[in-house]
Protein backbone atom coordinates (compact mmCIF):
# COMPACT_ATOMS: atom_id res chain seq x y z
CA UNK A 1 0.00 0.00 0.00
CA UNK A 2 2.66 2.53 0.94
CA UNK A 3 4.39 2.06 -2.40
CA UNK A 4 1.41 3.58 -4.25
CA UNK A 5 0.39 6.26 -1.75
CA UNK A 6 2.28 9.22 -3.36
CA UNK A 7 0.93 8.36 -6.81
CA UNK A 8 -2.57 7.97 -5.41
CA UNK A 9 -2.37 11.31 -3.61
CA UNK A 10 -1.20 13.03 -6.79
CA UNK A 11 -4.04 11.40 -8.70
CA UNK A 12 -6.63 12.63 -6.20
CA UNK A 13 -5.25 16.16 -6.24
CA UNK A 14 -5.18 16.23 -10.04
CA UNK A 15 -8.71 14.88 -10.24
CA UNK A 16 -10.06 17.33 -7.68
CA UNK A 17 -8.42 20.30 -9.37
CA UNK A 18 -9.85 19.20 -12.71
CA UNK A 19 -13.35 18.90 -11.28
CA UNK A 20 -13.09 22.34 -9.71
CA UNK A 21 -12.73 23.83 -13.19
CA UNK A 22 -15.92 22.24 -14.54
CA UNK A 23 -18.26 25.03 -15.59
CA UNK A 24 -20.80 22.70 -17.10
CA UNK A 25 -23.45 23.26 -14.44
CA UNK A 26 -23.40 27.03 -14.13
CA UNK A 27 -23.24 28.58 -17.57
CA UNK A 28 -25.60 31.56 -17.06
CA UNK A 29 -25.96 32.74 -20.66
CA UNK A 30 -25.36 30.10 -23.32
CA UNK A 31 -23.85 31.74 -26.38
CA UNK A 32 -24.20 28.77 -28.68
CA UNK A 33 -27.00 26.92 -30.37
CA UNK A 34 -27.41 24.32 -33.09
CA UNK A 35 -29.02 24.80 -36.47
CA UNK A 36 -29.88 22.29 -39.16
CA UNK A 37 -27.08 22.13 -41.71
CA UNK A 38 -29.37 20.74 -44.44
CA UNK A 39 -32.99 21.52 -43.49
CA UNK A 40 -34.42 19.84 -46.59
CA UNK A 41 -32.72 16.50 -45.97
CA UNK A 42 -32.85 13.71 -43.42
CA UNK A 43 -30.64 10.69 -42.78
CA UNK A 44 -31.40 7.38 -41.09
CA UNK A 45 -29.37 7.07 -37.87
CA UNK A 46 -26.32 9.03 -39.09
CA UNK A 47 -23.16 7.89 -37.29
CA UNK A 48 -20.32 9.55 -39.21
CA UNK A 49 -19.71 12.68 -41.27
CA UNK A 50 -16.71 12.98 -43.59
CA UNK A 51 -15.31 14.87 -46.54
CA UNK A 52 -13.10 13.34 -49.22
CA UNK A 53 -10.21 15.80 -49.01
CA UNK A 54 -10.57 16.54 -52.72
CA UNK A 55 -11.79 20.17 -52.47
CA UNK A 56 -15.09 19.19 -54.11
CA UNK A 57 -17.16 20.75 -51.29
CA UNK A 58 -19.02 17.47 -50.91
CA UNK A 59 -19.81 15.72 -47.65
CA UNK A 60 -20.53 12.08 -46.95
CA UNK A 61 -22.95 10.96 -44.25
CA UNK A 62 -22.69 7.40 -42.95
CA UNK A 63 -26.03 5.83 -42.10
CA UNK A 64 -25.89 2.94 -39.66
CA UNK A 65 -28.09 0.71 -41.82
CA UNK A 66 -25.31 0.42 -44.41
CA UNK A 67 -25.62 3.45 -46.67
CA UNK A 68 -23.24 6.34 -47.32
CA UNK A 69 -24.99 9.42 -48.69
CA UNK A 70 -23.19 12.14 -50.66
CA UNK A 71 -24.32 15.73 -51.14
CA UNK A 72 -23.01 19.19 -51.83
CA UNK A 73 -22.16 21.02 -48.63
CA UNK A 74 -24.76 23.77 -49.03
CA UNK A 75 -27.49 24.76 -46.60
CA UNK A 76 -30.03 24.69 -49.42
CA UNK A 77 -29.11 21.19 -50.57
CA UNK A 78 -32.30 19.36 -51.45
CA UNK A 79 -30.92 16.18 -52.95
CA UNK A 80 -28.52 13.48 -51.87
CA UNK A 81 -27.51 10.25 -53.51
CA UNK A 82 -26.29 6.86 -52.39
CA UNK A 83 -22.53 6.88 -52.68
CA UNK A 84 -22.37 3.32 -51.33
CA UNK A 85 -25.19 0.98 -50.30
CA UNK A 86 -24.10 -2.28 -48.68
CA UNK A 87 -27.11 -3.04 -46.51
CA UNK A 88 -27.00 -6.69 -47.56
CA UNK A 89 -23.51 -7.04 -46.06
CA UNK A 90 -24.12 -5.07 -42.86
CA UNK A 91 -25.58 -6.47 -39.65
CA UNK A 92 -27.28 -3.58 -37.85
CA UNK A 93 -29.58 -5.70 -35.69
CA UNK A 94 -27.99 -4.40 -32.49
CA UNK A 95 -28.10 -0.78 -31.35
CA UNK A 96 -24.30 -0.53 -31.57
CA UNK A 97 -23.89 -2.55 -34.76
CA UNK A 98 -23.95 -1.51 -38.40
CA UNK A 99 -21.88 0.58 -40.77
CA UNK A 100 -19.91 2.62 -38.24
CA UNK A 101 -16.98 4.36 -39.90
CA UNK A 102 -15.65 5.88 -43.12
CA UNK A 103 -12.18 7.16 -44.05
CA UNK A 104 -10.93 8.50 -47.36
CA UNK A 105 -7.38 7.70 -48.40
CA UNK A 106 -5.09 10.75 -48.19
CA UNK A 107 -4.56 10.35 -51.95
CA UNK A 108 -8.23 9.76 -52.68
CA UNK A 109 -8.27 12.41 -55.39
CA UNK A 110 -5.84 10.34 -57.44
CA UNK A 111 -6.49 6.72 -56.35
CA UNK A 112 -10.20 6.77 -55.48
CA UNK A 113 -9.78 4.54 -52.41
CA UNK A 114 -11.91 4.79 -49.29
CA UNK A 115 -12.32 2.52 -46.26
CA UNK A 116 -15.25 1.41 -44.14
CA UNK A 117 -15.82 -0.29 -40.80
CA UNK A 118 -18.95 -2.43 -40.43
CA UNK A 119 -20.30 -5.36 -38.46
CA UNK A 120 -21.33 -8.57 -40.20
CA UNK A 121 -22.83 -11.87 -39.18
CA UNK A 122 -22.10 -15.62 -39.54
CA UNK A 123 -19.82 -15.27 -37.68
CA UNK A 124 -20.40 -12.06 -35.73
CA UNK A 125 -17.43 -9.92 -36.69
CA UNK A 126 -16.11 -6.50 -37.63
CA UNK A 127 -14.95 -5.97 -41.21
CA UNK A 128 -12.46 -3.32 -42.34
CA UNK A 129 -12.67 -2.98 -46.12
CA UNK A 130 -11.46 -0.84 -48.97
CA UNK A 131 -13.72 0.26 -51.81
CA UNK A 132 -13.06 2.31 -54.94
CA UNK A 133 -15.03 5.15 -56.46
CA UNK A 134 -16.74 4.47 -59.79
CA UNK A 135 -14.59 5.31 -62.81
CA UNK A 136 -17.54 7.02 -64.46
CA UNK A 137 -19.41 8.73 -61.60
CA UNK A 138 -17.62 10.60 -58.78
CA UNK A 139 -20.80 10.47 -56.68
CA UNK A 140 -21.00 6.69 -56.74
CA UNK A 141 -18.73 3.98 -55.42
CA UNK A 142 -18.04 0.71 -57.17
CA UNK A 143 -19.90 -1.64 -54.83
CA UNK A 144 -18.16 -4.65 -56.42
CA UNK A 145 -14.69 -3.32 -55.60
CA UNK A 146 -14.59 -4.42 -51.96
CA UNK A 147 -11.20 -5.58 -50.73
CA UNK A 148 -11.32 -6.93 -47.17
CA UNK A 149 -8.28 -5.86 -45.18
CA UNK A 150 -9.03 -7.10 -41.69
CA UNK A 151 -11.72 -9.02 -39.83
CA UNK A 152 -12.01 -9.83 -36.13
CA UNK A 153 -14.70 -11.68 -34.24
CA UNK A 154 -17.10 -9.93 -31.89
CA UNK A 155 -18.18 -12.02 -28.88
CA UNK A 156 -21.19 -9.79 -28.16
CA UNK A 157 -23.29 -7.26 -30.06
CA UNK A 158 -22.07 -4.11 -28.33
CA UNK A 159 -18.84 -2.14 -27.83
CA UNK A 160 -17.75 -2.27 -31.46
CA UNK A 161 -15.95 1.08 -31.52
CA UNK A 162 -16.18 1.83 -35.22
CA UNK A 163 -14.18 4.97 -36.02
CA UNK A 164 -11.49 4.73 -38.68
CA UNK A 165 -9.27 7.61 -39.72
CA UNK A 166 -5.97 8.29 -41.41
CA UNK A 167 -3.42 9.89 -39.15
CA UNK A 168 -0.95 12.58 -40.16
CA UNK A 169 1.55 9.75 -40.69
CA UNK A 170 -0.61 8.31 -43.49
CA UNK A 171 -1.51 5.14 -41.58
CA UNK A 172 -5.05 3.94 -40.90
CA UNK A 173 -6.17 4.01 -37.26
CA UNK A 174 -9.07 1.82 -36.11
CA UNK A 175 -11.06 2.07 -32.86
CA UNK A 176 -11.95 -1.34 -31.42
CA UNK A 177 -14.16 -1.86 -28.36
CA UNK A 178 -13.59 -4.53 -25.74
CA UNK A 179 -16.05 -6.94 -27.36
CA UNK A 180 -19.04 -6.06 -25.26
CA UNK A 181 -21.38 -7.30 -22.61
CA UNK A 182 -20.62 -5.48 -19.32
CA UNK A 183 -17.45 -5.12 -17.29
CA UNK A 184 -15.25 -6.76 -19.94
CA UNK A 185 -15.94 -10.35 -18.80
CA UNK A 186 -13.30 -11.80 -21.12
CA UNK A 187 -10.59 -9.39 -19.97
CA UNK A 188 -9.94 -8.12 -23.49
CA UNK A 189 -8.95 -4.60 -22.46
CA UNK A 190 -5.72 -5.79 -20.85
CA UNK A 191 -5.05 -8.66 -23.27
CA UNK A 192 -2.67 -7.66 -26.04
CA UNK A 193 -3.05 -11.01 -27.78
CA UNK A 194 -6.49 -9.83 -28.99
CA UNK A 195 -7.32 -6.81 -31.13
CA UNK A 196 -10.30 -5.98 -28.90
CA UNK A 197 -10.12 -3.00 -26.53
CA UNK A 198 -7.54 -1.16 -28.62
CA UNK A 199 -6.64 1.50 -31.11
CA UNK A 200 -5.07 -0.25 -34.11
CA UNK A 201 -2.66 1.22 -36.64
CA UNK A 202 -1.97 -0.37 -40.03
CA UNK A 203 -0.26 0.51 -43.29
CA UNK A 204 -2.79 0.12 -46.09
CA UNK A 205 -0.28 1.00 -48.80
CA UNK A 206 1.82 -2.15 -48.36
CA UNK A 207 0.67 -5.77 -48.43
CA UNK A 208 2.32 -8.45 -46.31
CA UNK A 209 2.02 -11.67 -48.26
CA UNK A 210 -1.65 -12.64 -48.38
CA UNK A 211 -2.56 -9.91 -45.86
CA UNK A 212 -3.88 -6.76 -47.52
CA UNK A 213 -2.01 -4.46 -45.16
CA UNK A 214 1.28 -4.38 -43.28
CA UNK A 215 2.44 -3.45 -39.81
CA UNK A 216 4.19 -0.06 -39.53
CA UNK A 217 7.77 -0.71 -38.41
CA UNK A 218 7.41 1.68 -35.46
CA UNK A 219 4.21 0.16 -34.06
CA UNK A 220 4.84 -0.41 -30.35
CA UNK A 221 4.53 -4.21 -30.54
CA UNK A 222 5.93 -4.77 -34.02
CA UNK A 223 7.99 -7.98 -34.16
CA UNK A 224 7.34 -8.76 -30.49
CA UNK A 225 7.97 -12.32 -29.34
CA UNK A 226 5.24 -12.39 -26.66
CA UNK A 227 2.27 -13.10 -28.87
CA UNK A 228 0.92 -9.55 -28.80
CA UNK A 229 -1.02 -8.38 -31.86
CA UNK A 230 1.31 -6.16 -33.83
CA UNK A 231 -1.56 -4.00 -35.10
CA UNK A 232 -2.10 -2.55 -31.61
CA UNK A 233 -1.13 1.10 -31.19
CA UNK A 234 -2.68 1.57 -27.72
CA UNK A 235 -4.89 -0.57 -25.50
CA UNK A 236 -6.95 -0.71 -22.30
CA UNK A 237 -10.02 0.94 -23.87
CA UNK A 238 -13.65 -0.02 -23.25
CA UNK A 239 -15.61 1.41 -26.18
CA UNK A 240 -13.73 4.22 -27.94
CA UNK A 241 -16.72 5.92 -29.57
CA UNK A 242 -15.26 8.51 -31.92
CA UNK A 243 -11.68 9.69 -32.12
CA UNK A 244 -9.99 12.45 -34.07
CA UNK A 245 -6.59 13.97 -34.70
CA UNK A 246 -5.87 17.55 -33.70
CA UNK A 247 -4.91 19.05 -37.06
CA UNK A 248 -2.59 21.54 -35.35
CA UNK A 249 -0.28 19.05 -33.62
CA UNK A 250 -1.37 15.51 -34.56
CA UNK A 251 -2.57 14.53 -31.09
CA UNK A 252 -5.06 11.66 -31.09
CA UNK A 253 -8.14 12.36 -28.92
CA UNK A 254 -10.57 9.61 -27.94
CA UNK A 255 -13.90 9.60 -26.15
CA UNK A 256 -14.07 6.27 -24.31
CA UNK A 257 -17.51 5.21 -23.08
CA UNK A 258 -17.59 4.17 -19.43
CA UNK A 259 -19.32 1.25 -17.73
CA UNK A 260 -21.82 2.75 -15.29
CA UNK A 261 -20.16 5.63 -13.46
CA UNK A 262 -17.59 7.62 -15.48
CA UNK A 263 -17.02 8.73 -19.06
CA UNK A 264 -13.50 9.68 -20.10
CA UNK A 265 -11.44 11.60 -22.65
CA UNK A 266 -7.97 10.31 -23.50
CA UNK A 267 -5.07 11.64 -25.50
CA UNK A 268 -3.54 8.53 -27.00
CA UNK A 269 0.18 7.80 -26.80
CA UNK A 270 1.91 5.07 -28.75
CA UNK A 271 1.95 1.90 -26.67
CA UNK A 272 -0.17 3.44 -23.91
CA UNK A 273 -2.35 1.36 -21.58
CA UNK A 274 -5.54 3.31 -20.80
CA UNK A 275 -6.56 1.15 -17.89
CA UNK A 276 -9.79 -0.68 -18.73
CA UNK A 277 -10.95 -2.82 -16.99
CA UNK A 278 -8.61 -2.05 -14.09
CA UNK A 279 -9.92 1.51 -14.04
CA UNK A 280 -12.94 3.49 -15.19
CA UNK A 281 -11.87 7.09 -15.67
CA UNK A 282 -9.69 8.14 -12.71
CA UNK A 283 -11.21 5.43 -10.50
CA UNK A 284 -10.54 1.79 -9.77
CA UNK A 285 -13.21 -0.42 -11.33
CA UNK A 286 -15.02 -2.80 -8.97
CA UNK A 287 -12.26 -2.46 -6.40
CA UNK A 288 -11.41 0.03 -3.63
CA UNK A 289 -7.80 0.00 -4.77
CA UNK A 290 -5.91 -1.13 -7.85
CA UNK A 291 -2.43 -1.12 -9.33
CA UNK A 292 -2.12 2.04 -11.45
CA UNK A 293 1.51 1.41 -12.37
CA UNK A 294 2.04 1.97 -16.09
CA UNK A 295 -1.48 3.24 -16.77
CA UNK A 296 -2.23 6.38 -18.77
CA UNK A 297 -4.87 8.50 -17.02
CA UNK A 298 -7.59 10.46 -18.84
CA UNK A 299 -7.32 14.18 -19.47
CA UNK A 300 -10.94 14.53 -18.34
CA UNK A 301 -13.81 12.53 -16.94
CA UNK A 302 -17.43 13.19 -16.02
CA UNK A 303 -19.88 11.16 -13.99
CA UNK A 304 -23.51 10.16 -14.53
CA UNK A 305 -25.05 12.29 -11.80
CA UNK A 306 -26.62 14.82 -14.20
CA UNK A 307 -28.05 12.35 -16.71
CA UNK A 308 -24.96 12.11 -18.89
CA UNK A 309 -24.38 8.45 -19.67
CA UNK A 310 -22.40 7.88 -22.88
CA UNK A 311 -19.64 10.10 -24.27
CA UNK A 312 -19.43 11.02 -27.94
CA UNK A 313 -15.89 12.04 -28.80
CA UNK A 314 -15.40 15.12 -30.95
CA UNK A 315 -12.73 17.38 -32.43
CA UNK A 316 -10.27 20.06 -31.47
CA UNK A 317 -11.87 22.94 -33.35
CA UNK A 318 -9.84 24.76 -36.00
CA UNK A 319 -12.55 26.34 -38.14
CA UNK A 320 -13.17 30.06 -38.60
CA UNK A 321 -16.89 30.40 -37.90
CA UNK A 322 -16.66 30.08 -34.10
CA UNK A 323 -13.49 31.91 -33.19
CA UNK A 324 -14.01 31.58 -29.42
CA UNK A 325 -13.78 27.79 -29.73
CA UNK A 326 -10.48 27.67 -31.64
CA UNK A 327 -8.11 25.17 -30.11
CA UNK A 328 -10.75 23.72 -27.78
CA UNK A 329 -11.90 20.10 -27.81
CA UNK A 330 -15.64 19.92 -28.56
CA UNK A 331 -17.48 16.80 -27.44
CA UNK A 332 -20.90 15.67 -26.23
CA UNK A 333 -22.92 13.09 -24.37
CA UNK A 334 -25.04 10.87 -26.60
CA UNK A 335 -27.89 10.46 -24.12
CA UNK A 336 -28.22 13.91 -22.53
CA UNK A 337 -27.38 15.89 -25.66
CA UNK A 338 -25.10 18.22 -23.73
CA UNK A 339 -22.17 19.67 -25.69
CA UNK A 340 -19.01 20.95 -24.00
CA UNK A 341 -15.67 22.52 -24.80
CA UNK A 342 -12.53 21.34 -23.02
CA UNK A 343 -9.48 23.57 -22.68
CA UNK A 344 -6.32 21.63 -21.75
CA UNK A 345 -3.87 24.50 -22.12
CA UNK A 346 -2.94 23.75 -18.52
CA UNK A 347 -3.11 19.94 -18.39
CA UNK A 348 -3.16 20.01 -14.57
CA UNK A 349 -6.25 22.25 -14.50
CA UNK A 350 -8.35 21.68 -17.63
CA UNK A 351 -11.39 23.90 -18.03
CA UNK A 352 -14.63 22.22 -19.09
CA UNK A 353 -17.49 24.48 -20.23
CA UNK A 354 -21.01 23.55 -21.25
CA UNK A 355 -21.90 25.20 -24.56
CA UNK A 356 -25.52 24.08 -24.85
CA UNK A 357 -27.93 21.25 -24.23
CA UNK A 358 -29.33 19.88 -27.48
CA UNK A 359 -32.69 18.12 -27.50
CA UNK A 360 -31.59 15.09 -29.52
CA UNK A 361 -29.14 12.18 -29.10
CA UNK A 362 -25.70 13.06 -30.51
CA UNK A 363 -24.05 10.11 -32.22
CA UNK A 364 -21.01 11.75 -33.80
CA UNK A 365 -19.16 14.87 -34.90
CA UNK A 366 -17.45 15.59 -38.20
CA UNK A 367 -15.69 18.37 -40.06
CA UNK A 368 -15.92 19.64 -43.62
CA UNK A 369 -13.03 20.63 -45.88
CA UNK A 370 -12.81 23.99 -44.05
CA UNK A 371 -12.65 22.27 -40.63
CA UNK A 372 -16.06 23.55 -39.63
CA UNK A 373 -17.81 21.31 -37.13
CA UNK A 374 -20.96 19.26 -37.79
CA UNK A 375 -23.12 17.11 -35.51
CA UNK A 376 -24.90 13.86 -36.34
CA UNK A 377 -28.23 13.62 -34.54
CA UNK A 378 -30.24 10.48 -34.01
CA UNK A 379 -33.29 12.52 -34.87
CA UNK A 380 -32.06 11.88 -38.45
CA UNK A 381 -30.63 15.38 -38.95
CA UNK A 382 -27.19 16.94 -39.39
CA UNK A 383 -26.51 20.11 -37.40
CA UNK A 384 -23.94 22.85 -37.11
CA UNK A 385 -22.89 24.75 -34.01
CA UNK A 386 -23.60 28.46 -34.30
CA UNK A 387 -23.94 31.58 -32.17
CA UNK A 388 -27.34 32.37 -30.72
Amino acid sequence: MKTFLPALLLLILTYNSACSQDKSSNSPNLKFTVEEAYPKLSFTRPVDFQHAGDNSNRVFVVEQRGVISVLQNEAGASTKSDFLAIESKVDDSGNEEGLLGLAFHPNYKSNGFFYVNYTATNPERTVISRFSVSSSNPNQADAASELVLLEYNQPYGNHNGGQISFGPDGHLYIAVGDGGNGGDPKGNGQNRSTLLGSILRIDVNQKNGATNYSIPADNPFAKNTEGFREEIYAYGLRNPWRFSFNSANGQLWVGDVGQNKYEEIDIIKKGGNYGWNTMEGFHCFNSPDCDRNGLELPVWEYDHSQGDISITGGFVYHGDALKELKGLYIYADYVSGRIWSLDTTDPQQPINTELLNADFPISSFGVDQNQELYICGFDDKIYKLSYE
